[in-house]
């Protein structure tokens, strides 16, 4: 999977003296325009995955907003292979022209199956599968959000030689896999801190499947009542970080992830002269849809 990429930076990030330690935002945002962040990390192996076994279409699934439904889309379209998104929410069928997120897809190409949220959780079943091979033929299979062994092998790839200096590495948690390539990929005597954007006490569970190391803690308290859930504190936080630091968070992932450690940082929770790396995982493109939510809940929005 060949694409142009710019090299991710690890840019400072203003932080009172006070804390007495030092943070970074790994830039994976900036690797690439359409592919960004852990979505590109993902993608790369899978698509690789595919053409050995010369199969033309992709097949995965998302919800309204999904970074991976716009990513994979793109993805399929740049490489020639046909790609459809099985959607959560039936009710969706007759919005795609007010959705900014399938508009994308669709002018990618995608074709959508969209199925009521009950079907939905039957997509991991072998009988919902073949349902599917009967209506669509052959394809290649990838999980929501993309997570999977190859996955998680493209995802060792965030972290660099020039990273092993970090004493922590933060990262936001949905379905598992970026987490577990960085663990994977993490150096003797760095803590790995992984803040779910979603409920649920499946993922350490889920994560423990990939990886062997035990450097890694999950922190529950950030997940806003659950995946898509956003607050006028954490709006407040993201335009305000934006201000300070001139670089744009998701509200889904990286700002949930960005809100956390700065409450950690009040709390005492990092000793004094710690290096803390935070891994920017991009997901810009589900802000529009977010403001859209927003403005229908007479709430500000993210600017």
């Amino acid at each position: 999977m060949i694409f142009h990429l710019n090299k991710s930076i690890n840019q400072p990030i203003s932080l009172s003296k006070k804390y007495g330690v030092e943070l970074f935002l790994k830039r994976e945002d900036d690797i690439h325009s359409f592919i960004s962040g852990n979505k590109y990390r993902k993608l790369k192996y899978n698509i690789e995955e595919a053409k050995k076994l010369k199969l033309d279409t992709i097949l995965t699934f998302g919800g309204a907003f999904s970074n991976h439904i716009a990513a994979a889309a793109f993805a399929g379209k740049e490489f020639g292979f046909k790609t459809i998104g099985v959607i959560r929410g039936d009710e969706l069928q007759d919005k795609i022209q007010e959705n900014p997120t399938l508009l994308f897809a669709e002018t990618c190409g995608m074709q959508f199956k969209f199925i009521t949220r009950e079907r939905f959780r039957e997509k991991h079943t072998m009988s919902f599968i073949e349902k599917l091979k009967e209506e669509f033929g052959e394809f290649y299979l990838l999980p929501e959000g993309g997570t999977n062994e190859f996955a998680i092998k493209g995802c060792e790839e965030i972290l660099t030689e020039e990273d092993a200096d970090f004493d922590f590495v933060c990262c936001a948690v949905g379905t598992g896999g970026t987490i577990s390539g960085i663990i994977n990929s993490s150096k003797l005597g760095q803590q790995i801190l992984g803040f779910p954007a979603l409920k649920g006490s499946f993922l350490n569970e889920d994560i423990s499947k990939f990886v062997s190391k035990q450097n890694w803690n999950i922190i529950t308290d950030y997940d806003f009542g659950g995946y898509a859930k956003v607050n006028e504190p954490l709006v407040h936080f993201i335009n305000q970080f934006k201000k300070e630091n001139n670089i744009q968070l998701d509200p889904v992932y990286t700002g949930k992830m960005m809100f956390g450690i700065f409450d950690l940082l009040e709390k005492g929770y990092f000793p004094k002269g710690s290096k803390i790396l935070a891994i920017h995982t991009g997901g810009l493109q589900g802000i529009s849809g977010m403001n859209m939510v927003l403005k229908k809940k007479k709430l500000p929005i993210i600017e």
